[in-house]
């Protein structure tokens, strides 16, 4: 093997086996359950990795018989305990997802990091990284492209 050249053989092998290891993960997510909740604990929502309800508990103090909005409150209530749970749930995921890709991410960034910044990069019109990208024009400017006032 020359001595600078990236092991594509060894990469691969990573890459396959870091495959299996996010399939594995993502199955794993049905199992993760994250909780959230909302006015102060009166609403609590339980919900899956992949961000599948699981349960939902509404103390009797969420709702108030004398307020004529107290259902809209129950609603919302509800509607912000499953968001604070799915926030939960995505956070873990995230974790465990990291776990398993962060390691070969960085390997293949290091070995192959060379080869783009000089050989390949210079090739493709400067080193990896280093690309200069133009400004979208101004929106007045998409809508009313320039037009020609000499008429």
């Amino acid at each position: 093997m020359t001595t600078g050249m990236p092991d594509f053989g060894g990469l691969l092998a990573q890459a396959q086996q870091m495959q299996q290891q996010m399939v594995d993960a993502q199955e794993a997510l049905a199992d993760l359950l994250a909780t959230g909740s909302s006015g102060g604990g009166l609403v609590t929502a339980t919900v899956d990795g992949r961000g599948d309800l699981r349960a939902l508990a509404i103390s009797p103090q969420a709702y108030d018989p004398d307020d004529p909005d107290a259902w809209e409150t129950v609603a919302d209530l509800v509607v912000a305990a499953v968001r604070d749970a799915k926030a939960a749930a995505e956070d873990q995921a995230a974790t465990a997802m990291a776990e398993v890709s962060g390691g070969l991410g960085e390997q293949i960034s290091d070995q192959l990091g060379g080869l783009l910044g000089g050989g390949l990069g210079d090739l493709l019109g400067g080193p990896a990284g280093a690309a200069e990208v133009d400004e979208p024009p101004a929106l007045d400017q998409r809508l009313a492209p320039d037009r020609d006032t000499d008429d």
